[in-house]
């Protein structure tokens, strides 16, 4: 039975951090777009898609831009820094959600770097007059950041020495969550 609940958690945290992740990451293209003056006409997050957002004027100014990985990064460090204080028996859960906003923003400038200026981030960026070192400086500087946020997580998913054994509260809670998360982005979506 311990293993099931290590699968529910693992699987959970993992679909909850993606969703979460791009939703966070919008936020920041919507809030830097209404600070510049850019009109947001769309923010597309379902489940089954990959997040966008749509601004007016198009392409958006290298703000805007930025503001997705920027707060993509910032807000679930803010959650942990509130975690650490507010609930720090599952400050592990937010130790994992920023670490990896900070991969997946980070890798996925870094990327943008090295392939041609397309829709994604880092080519709005590069096609906006921004260089690819800041890409891959923004990917060198949170990848191991939250590598490091990771570092030591692995026995509260039940791995190495928990051989399994997870908190079955935190296990429900995160799918429950997750649950709540993936309904309010399909009710949003229509």
């Amino acid at each position: 039975m311990n293993r099931f609940f290590q699968i529910l958690l693992i699987f959970s945290t993992l679909a909850f951090c993606w969703l979460a992740m791009m939703a966070v990451h919008e936020a920041g293209h919507v809030l830097h777009a209404w600070l510049t003056g850019g009109t947001v006409e769309r923010v597309v997050l379902h489940p089954l898609a990959i997040s966008r957002t749509d601004v007016l004027p198009y392409p958006p100014s290298l703000v805007v831009v930025w503001g997705g990985p920027i707060w993509g990064c910032l807000i679930p460090l803010a959650v942990l820094a509130i975690v650490r204080f507010a609930a720090k028996s599952h400050v592990y859960l937010a130790a994992f959600f920023a670490g990896f906003c900070l991969i997946a923003n980070g890798a996925y400038l870094m990327i943008g770097a090295f392939l041609p200026p397309g829709f994604d981030d880092g080519g709005v960026i590069l096609r906006n007059g921004g260089a690819r070192w800041q890409l891959i400086a923004f990917g060198l500087f949170t990848i191991p950041a939250g590598l490091y946020l990771w570092n030591g997580l692995g026995p509260h998913f039940g791995l190495g020495a928990a051989k399994g054994n997870v908190d079955r509260r935190a296990a429900v809670g995160t799918a429950g969550v997750l649950a709540v998360l993936v309904i309010l982005e399909l009710i949003l979506s229509c």
